[in-house]
């Protein structure tokens, strides 16, 4: 299973009527950025998505599981109020302060245009849902659930 996971980047679990995802990464910065990979191709296929428009993102959380959270929900936002889908992640930090955690990551993509991308499923938002984060075997794994 391990092995498998080295060459995944995200995969969808089975659940009864969210989308329910476990993202992987050889840092937790890298599973962050296939984290919010996976989000996005929950509502489109990401693999048509050019790389026009960068957006950087500022994220905190007292703990590692708010700052998923605030990641997802800050990308979420650009999605709905500027009608952007991102393809493209790259989280630059997380540090854990005594104030908590911080992200600076950047998201590239462009301007949903129904003619070339596809239409998959609206996320409503993210949740705390069955959110697990962990270390195993040198991987991390971030499991959460996107309301859809």
């Amino acid at each position: 299973m391990f092995g498998e996971r080295l060459k995944k980047r995200f995969e969808f679990l089975e659940h009864i009527s969210d989308a329910y995802i476990a993202a992987y990464g050889k840092s937790l910065e890298e599973a962050f950025e296939n984290a919010a990979l996976a989000m996005f191709e929950v509502m489109t296929d990401t693999s048509k998505v050019e790389t026009k428009i960068e957006r950087t993102f500022e994220a905190s959380g007292y703990d590692e599981y708010e700052l998923l959270y605030d990641w997802l929900e800050k990308l979420l936002i650009d999605y709905y109020s500027e009608n952007l889908v991102f393809s493209k992640f790259k989280v630059e930090y997380i540090e854990k302060s005594s104030e908590g955690f911080k992200l600076k990551g950047r998201a590239m993509g462009e301007r949903f245009d129904p003619s070339r991308h596809e239409s998959r499923v609206e996320v409503k938002a993210v949740t705390y849902s069955l959110m697990e984060i962990y270390k195993e075997n040198e991987m991390y794994v971030l499991k959460f659930v996107l309301d859809i």
